[in-house]
């Protein structure tokens, strides 16, 4: 994202550089219903649909395009699961220099998406744009791991439709499953999905509920994806990230944060003390990659062993795998019940 991708790229150099990059380059952008309306002449089949993305820009596309660049993560997990993998032809990837595709997606992710390095576009430190004109693709669907300025030399220099696709909650992670299901004629198949994401958040909120009514208060946690000499990377408010740690009834401590992803020092997260402390493990990162956080071993919650561990992918990618998965999992950890009745 602009400016928040180029700072990204200097974590770069870190372990686990492609969870914090990728965390990092989510920007929350203003909320926008999207929908999409299609159009055809001829009454028949339509042949484009004009749609509001994430971003508030209206896109018209080519209706169930057979070539689709994924620059996302994210939007791969949506793609997969709404049965589309066939209509992908090309997906995100960093330089060679910081691993490429492995960078931007888990060996899991790669072998159950059946992605390769033939399909690579980098996307950082630089797009390389021959790249994605050699793959051909009628559509790309992109989170804001891409500048603003490529998205506009792509569709303006070589006519490439771009939707951005930038949930800043969990709940809109549903109305992009909607979008993707007009586009691609699934519609049918997105129904499906969000009946189960529905059914996974209206769980979440009857727990918040039974919590409330039994007078329980909310844990306080740190959920960080990296860190560094200087402190913890982690959520700040307005971002889906924060929306996770809501909806898993916690409270944040970097709730009230003037960033959307703020660094906090290790001073920070003590005179916060959190009574959870949830990191990402995956892409080079685990439990000891934190260990030599500022002040990691006077925290409470590493002596209390309240750390949680979690795939980093159901952190940082806004996703139905955050949904399906990362939810849950957050909610076990904290201790509240699986569901309500439990």
């Amino acid at each position: 994202m602009v400016p928040l991708a180029w700072v990204a790229v200097g974590i770069l150099v870190v372990a686990g550089v492609a969870v914090a990059g990728t965390a990092a380059y989510y920007e929350l952008k203003p909320g926008a219903s999207r929908s999409g309306a299609a159009g055809n002449s001829t009454g028949g089949t339509p042949s484009t649909v004009t749609l509001t993305d994430d971003l508030g820009r209206k896109v018209t596309v080519p209706y169930d395009p057979s070539r689709v660049v994924v620059l996302g993560p994210s939007i791969m997990d949506s793609v997969y699961r709404l049965g589309l993998r066939s209509h992908v032809v090309g997906v995100d990837c960093y330089s060679p220099a910081f691993g490429g595709l492995a960078s931007d997606y888990s060996s899991d992710q790669i072998a159950l998406w059946n992605l390769s390095d033939r399909m690579c576009v980098q996307t950082s430190p630089s797009f390389e744009y021959e790249q994605l004109l050699n793959l051909t693709p009628q559509l790309v669907l992109a989170t804001t791991i891409v500048s603003v300025a490529a998205v506009e030399s792509i569709t303006a220099t070589y006519h490439i439709p771009v939707v951005m696709l930038q949930p800043p909650t969990l709940g809109d992670i549903l109305i992009d499953e909607t979008l993707l299901g007009q586009i691609f004629n699934a519609a049918s198949a997105a129904s499906t999905l969000n009946l189960e994401l529905q059914g996974v958040l209206a769980n979440a909120s009857a727990v918040q509920a039974n919590l409330t009514a039994q007078g329980t208060p909310y844990p306080t946690v740190l959920v960080t994806y990296s860190t560094d000499s200087s402190g913890y990377w982690t959520f700040g408010p307005g971002t889906f990230g924060e929306s996770l740690i809501e909806l898993a009834s916690a409270t944040s401590i970097s709730a009230n944060s003037t960033l959307p992803y703020p660094e906090l020092s290790g001073e920070q997260v003590l005179a916060s003390n959190p009574e959870f402390l949830v990191y990402g493990v995956g892409f080079g990162l685990t439990e000891s990659s934190y260990t030599t956080a500022p002040l990691w071993s006077d925290l409470g919650a590493v002596k209390d062993g309240h750390l949680i561990g979690i795939d980093a992918n159901y952190l940082t990618e806004p996703g139905p795998t955050m949904i399906l998965e990362g939810l849950p999992a957050l909610l076990v950890a904290f201790g509240h019940p699986a569901s309500p009745a439990s």
